[in-house]
């Protein structure tokens, strides 16, 4: 077939209408906007593991399955009578002129940055706002939310103008964490755990790198790592509960040097 992806999006659309319809699928006919969420949810993890694994066909699958909940969601819209897709294709095609100005319009973005405080300024207006920080969601993993309204503060001017400032604030949130350890309560000390995470985060918003992506790319790493050890123990003839530390930390160093 040498469909136009219009045409290819439209018979996606008539599937999951045929799907819904009485004589449908009845897992289908069950489902809800809410009840899809969780399913959503995991399509979006599995879309970001392929990105990590650079694996294409994967991708190009998982892409699929994304498209699958977007118009599942938007036809569960259209038969409670809220809205359809061409509502939210209009949306969003005219959503990407007006927030652009300065490629559909005449205003000036030299730099990405600039352009991303077009887009964040236009928002604010539109949204009628109280707060430049309103609208980032609270159930985002705390670390992809510390980072956008750390990036939000940031298309507002208030910033550090040299990474150093951003250092010397992580020393001093990390000398204020040992203080509250020898000194404080563990509440105390969980929100100065808080600070220093925060900060990390912001060196890492200021270095332009997404802290979940490096955090979840560690934890990988770690669980890698951590295998081999458990891997090279089974070979010695003994498990994790027969080693000491010092054992596996020898075959931890070994294995750093060769990932």
């Amino acid at each position: 077939m040498n469909n136009s992806a219009a045409e290819k999006f439209d018979e996606l659309i008539k599937i999951i209408k045929r799907l819904q319809a009485p004589d449908g699928c009845p897992w289908d006919r069950e489902q809800t906007n809410a009840s899809l969420l969780p399913f959503f949810l995991e399509e979006v993890y599995e879309v970001i593991e392929s990105v990590d694994n650079e694996n294409w066909p994967e991708l190009k699958e998982e892409l699929g399955d994304i498209l699958l909940h977007v118009v599942f969601q938007a036809v569960l819209a259209e038969k409670n009578g809220h809205f359809n897709i061409n509502d939210s294709l209009d949306h969003v095609n005219e959503k990407l002129v007006r927030r652009h100005p300065h490629v559909f319009g005449d205003a000036k973005a030299d730099e990405a940055f600039q352009a991303k405080q077009n887009w964040e300024a236009e928002k604010h207006k539109e949204k009628n706002r109280k707060s430049r920080l309103d609208g980032v969601p609270k159930t985002l993993p705390a670390l992809i939310r510390a980072q956008r309204l750390q990036q939000k503060a940031s298309y507002a001017g208030f910033d550090w103008n040299e990474v150093e400032q951003v250092w010397d604030k992580i020393h001093e949130e990390i000398q204020e964490l040992k203080e509250a350890q020898s000194e404080s309560t563990k509440e105390h000390i969980a929100e100065e755990i808080g600070d220093v995470l925060f900060s990390v985060v912001n060196l890492a918003r200021f270095l332009d790198i997404p802290a979940e992506d490096a955090l979840r790319k560690t934890n990988k790493k770690f669980t890698d790592r951590f295998a081999r050890v458990e891997e090279e123990l089974k070979k010695r003839g003994k498990t994790v509960e027969e080693s000491n530390l010092e054992e596996m930390d020898d075959i931890w160093n070994k294995v750093k040097q060769n990932t």
